[in-house]
């Protein structure tokens, strides 16, 4: 389980969270909904160790998450193992020569075994589809196609929790609906998810949850999908639709 008491986070002097507290529950699927600014991509960040908490509890399975335990490279291995992240951004999260080496590399780190990391890769060039991407560059393909190599490289790690950050963003209408099926299904096999969204035409019946940020970086909703995606007033005067 995850679990924020009362975070703050600033960007140097820029308060990008406000007193945040928050549980998510494994096998949860959240939306993370709000205007430009608001606060979710660094709540992700956040989740994924990426960025520390300057005041308020950070925790994971009962145990306080903070930037001197992640230092520890065992207990880093293990945390990153637990929760994987999809940037916004793929081109961030790809750096290797080929697609096979971008996908092996987590599993790799972790120190599989050969034959193991072979096995694993190709399950995750199946599970997205892309088989005929493993020897490609992956800065050589099209927006759809870098997303799907990052998501693979993320899956490769079997993680519990995966949070996405506006995984919609710059893909086509086909990859939308390939996205969308791919992380019911993974919410389906038991997968936690946390999402930033504002696709919402892509989105419909992934979550179970929506938590509604404001302008001012704080949680001003948190309840069911279907309830406050179909309160047309409360999104119009938060400046979500």
């Amino acid at each position: 389980m995850i679990e924020l008491k009362n975070v703050s986070f600033k960007y140097k002097n820029t308060l990008a969270l406000d007193d945040i507290s928050l549980n998510i529950k494994d096998g949860e699927s959240v939306a993370l909904i709000g205007e430009n600014g608001s606060g979710k991509s660094t709540l992700l960040k956040l989740i994924n160790g990426i960025v520390s908490p300057v005041s308020g509890e950070y925790i994971v399975d009962n145990e306080v998450i903070t930037e001197k335990r992640l230092s520890d490279s065992t207990f880093s291995k293990k945390f990153h193992k637990k929760i994987g992240f999809v940037f916004q951004n793929s081109v961030t999260q790809l750096f290797c020569a080929t697609v096979f080496e971008e996908i092996a590399f987590g599993p790799i780190q972790l120190g599989m075994s050969e034959e193991e990391v072979e096995e694993r890769v190709n399950d995750c060039l199946e599970m997205l589809n892309i088989e005929k991407l493993r020897d490609r560059e992956p800065y050589n393909l099209s927006g759809g196609e870098k997303k799907k190599v990052a998501i693979a490289s993320v899956l490769a790690l079997n993680p519990e929790v995966i949070a996405f950050d506006e995984p919609f963003n710059e893909i086509d209408p086909k990859s939308k609906r390939f996205l969308r099926d791919l992380i019911l299904k993974l919410n389906e096999n038991g997968k936690t998810i946390i999402c930033a969204t504002h696709d919402f035409e892509y989105i419909e019946g992934i979550f179970n949850r929506a938590i509604v940020f404001s302008s001012e970086n704080k949680i001003i909703r948190d309840g069911n999908y279907e309830e406050v995606i179909s309160d047309r007033d409360f999104l119009r005067e938060n400046n979500i639709i």
